[in-house]
């Protein structure tokens, strides 16, 4: 741990940063939590709701449905992924879960619950109805005359689960920033028709009476317990306009639209030092692959909701990232992102030189020996037009040594423009000539965590654990960091 590349001081868990409204943090989140596997044919499983909560993950989500109505006729909601044949789970299952957590980490910084809710008035009543009893005084309900007040911070929500959904409002506009219910959508047109859909109790159109549309769709009870309206983007200016307390939540390919907008970057991330923005993974990836977070994170987004079942570069960059403060779920952003102060550019040298106990691929106790190489990946954000930024660099393979394999090569060089949001990720490959090589382990780091000098790299395995044949695996680097010099325009 002493000689880690990941700076130590960066890793601990600091309580004087806490303090600061939620806005300002980064909030380690997940996406369809329920999920063991894809989006189409997988199993539903309580048991992911207390693996991304162990892990770390504060915001999560649950795709709720009508269910049945049990002995006593009480309405019993579903949880699973809609127009598909994934398992089907009880809603209170999963309260019950996040209740045990609860007693066993009182001091757990705030469980934000994002309902994507589909149920009918008698389902949603359902639901609030247990969360009410289930989670008692850890429940937070807002006081309505605070909604418009600045977001309170972790340290105030300690131990409380805070509800994203739709709440009861008298503006008009609300009700035409999305449906009634609640729903991740790649489009606003996919939102809209989720009004005309048969239901128990007839929900109406978006366009319908405001009185009447909240007195059929909402339930004044779940609108009451719930803090975080989420709201689809019209403009930012027209949002920053709302209160503190409507949350954008928008995909992945709109997030790269507006990225693309020069004006739009400055007034997402002006727009994000005061609201909540999420953004979550396109409808196509059926496979629950997952979406590169750096670009939302350089926006200020708080919430990039990824697909935690799914060990890919994208969900071992969220674990780099949130290996920070403890592994609490909350990381203070930037500066950067807060002061508007951009630091220089830097110049990045790195320098494999060997591992050491590095295990077969996919931790096979038996089998061949590997042959392992090293991918040194830079994931950055361009300063120039915002753009994703990846460079690769690879060493050659060791034949038939996971022992103590020793490269020898010239250092791998990398700019990094946004060296407060940019990334390292190294990646351990098994070089297999008969079919596709295979993962063997890995580890992110933020570049604003990073120490210079020889470092030891630990690395971690395909479920970001490092124990068992990871106790030992680590690389040896040799690293140096260096400003980029400023050129002086004399005129």
């Amino acid at each position: 741990m002493e000689n880690e590349i990941f700076d130590p001081a960066a890793e601990r868990f600091d309580a004087t940063c806490m303090n600061r409204p939620l806005s300002e943090y980064w909030i380690n989140s997940s996406h369809n939590t329920y999920l063991t596997g894809d989006q189409f044919q997988s199993r539903s499983s309580v048991e992911m709701y207390m693996n991304a909560l162990h892990r770390g993950c504060r915001c999560l989500e649950l795709d709720c449905f009508d269910g049945y109505r049990d002995f006593d006729n009480t309405p019993v909601p579903m949880v699973y992924h809609g127009l598909t044949i994934t398992t089907k789970i009880l809603f209170f299952d999963i309260i019950d879960a996040i209740k045990l957590f609860l007693n066993s980490n009182k001091d757990c910084y705030p469980i934000i619950l994002s309902l994507e809710n589909h149920c009918s008035l008698p389902y949603q009543e359902s639901m609030a109805n247990h969360m009410i009893s289930t989670f008692g005084e850890s429940l937070f309900i807002p006081d309505e005359a605070n909604l418009h007040q600045p977001l309170p911070s972790p340290e105030d929500l300690k131990g409380k689960i805070l509800l994203k959904g739709r709440r009861i409002s008298d503006k008009k506009e609300d009700y035409y920033q999305g449906s009634a219910f609640d729903t991740d959508s790649d489009d606003d047109s996919a939102i809209e028709d989720e009004h005309t859909t048969e239901r128990d109790d007839k929900p109406l159109s978006p366009k319908s009476n405001v009185s009447r549309q909240a007195s059929v769709s909402f339930s004044p009870e779940l609108s009451r317990i719930t803090i975080f309206h989420g709201v689809q983007m019209n403009s930012f200016e027209e949002s920053k306009q709302k209160g503190k307390d409507c949350m954008l939540s928008i995909n992945e390919s709109q997030a790269r639209k507006l990225n693309r907008v020069k004006e739009y970057r400055s007034e997402w991330i002006d727009y994000n030092k005061t609201h909540l923005s999420r953004v979550y993974p396109s409808g196509k990836r059926v496979d629950s692959s997952n979406f590169n977070p750096i670009m939302p994170w350089s926006k200020g987004v708080q919430m990039c909701a990824l697909n935690i079942q799914t060990p890919d570069a994208a969900r071992r960059l969220n674990d780099g990232r949130f290996r920070q403060n403890g592994n609490c779920g909350y990381v203070l952003k930037p500066p950067t992102l807060i002061l508007d102060k951009n630091p220089a550019p830097l110049k990045l040298s790195i320098k494999v030189l060997g591992g050491i106990c590095l295990p077969k691929a996919k931790g096979d106790k038996k089998g061949e020996y590997i042959d392992p190489y090293v991918q040194v990946s830079i994931f950055d954000i361009s300063l120039m037009d915002g753009r994703e930024i990846t460079i690769d660099k690879y060493t050659h393979p060791v034949h038939k040594n996971g022992f103590n394999p020793i490269w020898q090569h010239e250092p791998f060089k990398f700019r990094v423009d946004q060296p407060e949001i940019a990334m390292v990720q190294f990646t351990v490959w098994n070089r297999d000539v008969a079919s596709s090589d295979t993962f063997v382990g890995s580890s992110s780091v933020p570049v604003s965590c990073i120490r210079e000098g020889f470092r030891s790299v630990h690395l971690f395995d395909a479920n970001n654990k490092r124990n068992g044949a990871f106790g030992c695996a680590s690389l040896l680097v040799e690293v140096e960091l260096k400003v980029v010099s400023q050129e002086i325009k004399m005129w």
